[in-house]
């Protein structure tokens, strides 16, 4: 679940909520942060092997930062840039998906929420 304090701000147009400080996220917080649901996140996991949450006692997945990134990422290119399971699967795959536009821009405007959050405590 998001928290109180988390943004939700444009979810509705596109934009999704920031990722939460912290270490592990559950199938539902994932499914909420990424717009996405919970089965569409266990078929993805199946197609692309670079999805891979850890998964702990009766086969519970929590899933870490990089892979809420990675979520975002798949998610964009099959809903956004509209590529197919296998095209998604072979740009994720390539030299070039290091260096993907979208994942960059993710991590620059997380590390912005962040560093305003941090501006904040510091104000008080």
């Amino acid at each position: 679940m998001l928290e109180p304090t988390d943004s939700v701000e444009g979810v509705g147009d596109g934009e999704l909520p920031p990722i939460p400080g912290k270490r592990y996220f559950t199938i539902g917080e994932v499914s909420e942060l990424c717009g996405v649901k919970p089965h569409v996140l266990r078929y993805w996991e199946q197609e692309f092997p670079q999805l891979n949450p850890v998964k702990r006692r009766g086969n519970r997945r929590y899933y870490q930062r990089h892979d809420v990134l990675m979520v975002r990422q798949i998610r964009s290119l099959l809903y956004d840039q509209g590529f197919t399971i296998g095209g998604a699967r072979q740009q994720l795959s390539g030299e070039g998906a290091k260096h993907d536009l979208n994942q960059t821009h993710q991590i620059l405007r997380q590390m912005r929420l962040e560093l305003e959050e941090i501006l904040q405590v510091l104000r008080r």
